[in-house]
């Protein structure tokens, strides 16, 4: 078994090795900043089922770091939820399919509602309707998933994980986000008390 789970382990690590790396990073850190840092928007995040989970996690871990984003749940939208959503704001969608039907309804929806609201996506199919539909495209590179049914959402949310990951770094530091900028965001727990001090504030 330990043999077995080096070989997942060595999967995972080859899958986020092979994700490509192209300008469209560069287009969506821009896109990001001009409507969430300049225009006073927010980055609006959704994804379905486990992709939805990723996006989630991405859009908290956005708003700590000193980005404004929120979690739309694309059926939710459908439901009143799309009233989130203001003009300056910039989309981020997941999907690994690219053909999601609740993400590429939730497209129509936020067009409907403000025209040209910049659209983001991470995805697996660079050819599918919502890549095409999409201002930038982060691909995950398509990775084989190592559920051994090969169906599970593994090694595809992995991915998923780290392409936002790079984002919120990349953001971090355009940005210039600081300890103390930290330390505003995090009041309790242990992550308040070392950005506190590692900014030279009391506690």
């Amino acid at each position: 078994m330990l043999e077995e789970i080096r070989q997942v382990l060595r999967q995972e690590a080859e899958a986020v090795q092979s994700i490509p790396v192209t300008d469209a990073y560069e287009k969506a850190i821009l896109l990001i900043e001009e409507h969430v840092h300049r225009l006073k928007g927010k980055l609006v995040v959704s994804g379905m089922g486990k992709a939805g989970q990723i996006a989630l996690n991405i859009a908290t871990t956005f708003s700590s770091t000193g980005t404004p984003a929120v979690f739309l749940h694309p059926s939710d939208a459908q439901h009143g939820d799309l009233g989130v959503i203001q003009p300056n704001d910039v989309l981020l969608l997941i999907s690994n399919s690219g053909k999601t039907r609740e993400i590429l309804e939730l497209v129509d929806l936020a067009e409907n509602l403000y025209k040209g609201l910049p659209l983001i996506v991470i995805t697996s199919n660079k050819e599918s309707q919502l890549a095409m539909q999409a201002d930038v495209c982060l691909e995950t590179g398509n990775p084989k998933e190592v559920c051994i049914l090969g169906l599970t959402p593994s090694t595809s949310t992995t991915v998923m994980t780290v392409i936002g990951d790079v984002l919120v770094v990349m953001m971090m530091k355009r940005i210039n986000f600081s300890n103390e900028d930290y330390a505003k965001r995090h009041h309790g727990g242990y992550l308040g008390d070392k950005s506190r001090m590692q900014a030279g504030l009391k506690k």
